[in-house]
């Protein structure tokens, strides 16, 4: 009980509650606006968005993993279904039927993520995942994110908006200072204020973003939004589309084996077979509801890695305590749309400092790997082909079958299977 009331707890699960929070708020309304849903139902997003990633990342720490580590809706499913929309209007498949195959694929997903954990089959999965298959997931990982909250920094809007936007360049000079000074907080401020780095430039930006461009809500957050299931569309069956949503899973699984191999030097122990079953499990169980709910699918956090290791707060009181006041927050929605009205561009130049920290996170796994000039090709290759397409416009894909399309315009997943088939193929180790 002591522990619970220190001041210090809570301070520290504010900054919990910020981060989570940064990292959660922009994905609803940008899949919204994607499949063009109205202004109440992007508020029912938002506040079931609040309430399930609450609840995921209480029950991870309590009964699951038992880290410090955010469950939350995934940067890797997030990218996946952002391309998905892009190419199927470039198709003209309606969203109904884009929405509907997803609502399959990742229902199908949380079943086969269930049967990982529950069979056990976590641990030899996870040999697949080697440090040099790690190191390249870790650095596509960041390059997408990082290019999504970039684009956050600079005012660029998502969804429809976004074909014709231009940079703002008044938003963007005050991104970029946020972004240095969490920078500066975080490599020469004392320890003592470092680990609340991120809360801090989020406050000193929310108020400098009010006083120069004056309030702006992010998106209408009512108290008579209400949930609905299938948001998105009921469930129907797309071949291509379901296909690239399952594999998109199955490949989602690297977030659980980069967030926990990720803290056992954090923490200063290896991974148990049990603490993969259950993390697994309880990931499998919320991604399933968040195709009923229209949600993005749920993952460990692996830029959790950099928020612990740049503030220092490993212990699982105040991850609890910050996941306990981001439920609130979409129980009370007076209290969630407040939250709502932060700019996107803030929350992005914080997160960008936080997930810089997922290229220290990349090295450390390549550092694993001796390389030399016969064997660079097994990371070299997975790199530069997934960096490339990252750049590539849709329409460079218009010309592939329907089937390969979703799935070969997404940099990061040719990335990781380019990766996957090259240290499971081929013995490096004789090079």
């Amino acid at each position: 009980m002591k522990e619970l009331l220190k001041s210090s707890n809570w301070f520290s699960g504010l900054q919990w509650l910020f981060f989570i929070f940064t990292n959660i708020v922009v994905i609803p309304i940008t899949v919204g606006a994607a499949f063009e849903l109205s202004q109440e139902r992007i508020a029912s997003l938002l506040q079931l968005s609040f309430i399930v990633t609450g609840i995921a990342c209480m029950v991870q720490a309590l009964v699951g993993h038992k880290r410090a580590i955010m469950e939350g809706q995934s940067g890797l499913w997030w990218g996946v279904i952002l391309t998905l929309t892009s190419t199927a209007a470039a198709q003209g498949m309606p969203l109904d039927v884009l929405g509907g195959s997803l609502t399959a694929g990742i229902i199908i997903s949380g079943i086969l993520t269930v049967i990982i954990g529950v069979s056990g089959a976590g641990p030899y999965i996870a040999k697949l995942f080697n440090p040099a298959v790690m190191g390249v997931f870790m650095f596509l990982f960041g390059c997408q994110l990082i290019g999504i909250f970039l684009r956050g920094m600079l005012g660029i809007p998502f969804g429809n908006e976004a074909e014709n936007a231009q940079i703002n360049l008044s938003i963007s000079l005050l991104s970029i200072l946020i972004a240095i000074i969490v920078a500066i907080i975080s490599i020469k401020a004392p320890a003592g204020i470092r680990r609340y780095g991120l809360l801090i430039g989020i406050v000193i930006g929310w108020i400098a973003f009010n006083l120069t461009f004056g309030q702006q809500e992010t998106v209408s957050q009512t108290a008579s939004s209400s949930m609905e299931l299938f948001p998105l569309g009921k469930p129907t069956w797309d071949t291509g589309i379901v296909i690239t949503t399952v594999l998109a899973g199955l490949l989602n699984t690297a977030n659980t084996f980069g967030a926990l191999k990720g803290t056992d030097s954090i923490y200063r122990t290896e991974t148990t077979n049990s603490q993969y079953r259950s993390s697994f499990t309880i990931t499998g169980v919320f991604t399933g509801l968040s195709g009923v709910l229209g949600l993005v699918p749920y993952a460990p956090y692996v830029s959790s890695i950099g928020f612990l290791n740049q503030t220092g707060i490993i212990r699982r009181l105040p991850f609890i305590l910050g996941s306990f006041m981001f439920l609130l927050m979409g129980i009370i929605p007076p209290i969630g749309h407040f939250f709502s009205m932060l700019p996107l561009s803030i929350g992005s130049a914080v997160l960008f400092v936080s997930y810089l920290q997922l290229f220290n996170s990349s090295l450390s796994f390549f550092r694993q790997v001796e390389f030399n000039t016969l064997n660079i090709y097994r990371s070299a290759v997975p790199l530069f082909v997934g960096i490339i397409i990252m750049t590539f416009p849709a329409s460079y894909f218009d010309t592939l079958p329907d089937f390969l399309r979703p799935l070969l315009s997404s940099g990061l997943l040719v990335g990781i299977i380019l990766a996957l088939i090259l240290e499971n193929v081929f013995d490096w180790n004789r090079l």
